[in-house]
């Protein structure tokens, strides 16, 4: 069996963001060489996601609406968590996202329904983050 691994760094401009990194995980199973198997991906900080859904703008809009209700970052004292860093709401909201996925590998592509995509989902940036791409498989 191989296995694979690479990192994929981020530094977004932003407090939040998203990055569709479909094609990163593509190119790191082409790498691979691994034609039948499983890739994981997961956010390799407390405050980032990595999750599967569609790529569409007015979706991304949502999550942002919809997790800002849920954990709404200000005010900072609403938190016990917040004191050395004014992040906890990022924290919160990684946790609804979810940390990785598994993905399948057929015949040496990812295996995706029907407008599946990976996204980064950044909640404290504005420094260097990263994620990690584990592929297994023959």
């Amino acid at each position: 069996m191989k296995s694979h691994r690479k990192e994929l760094f981020f530094n977004l401009p932003t407090r939040r963001g998203l990055v569709n990194i479909t094609q990163s995980v593509q190119d790191a199973v082409t790498e691979s060489g691994v034609k039948e198997g499983l890739v994981l991906v997961n956010a390799m900080n407390i405050t980032a996601s990595v999750f599967i859904n569609d790529d569409e703008s007015g979706l991304h809009h949502d999550y942002e609406v919809w997790l800002e209700k849920l954990a709404p970052e200000k005010p900072y004292s609403q938190y016990a968590h917040n004191g050395y860093e004014d992040n906890a709401d990022a924290h919160l909201k990684r946790t609804v996202m979810g940390r990785e996925v598994v993905v399948a590998i057929t015949n040496g592509k990812l295996d995706f329904g029907t407008w599946e995509q990976i996204f980064y989902f950044e909640f404290d940036g504005k420094r260097r983050k990263h994620a990690l791409v584990k592929i297994i498989g023959e």
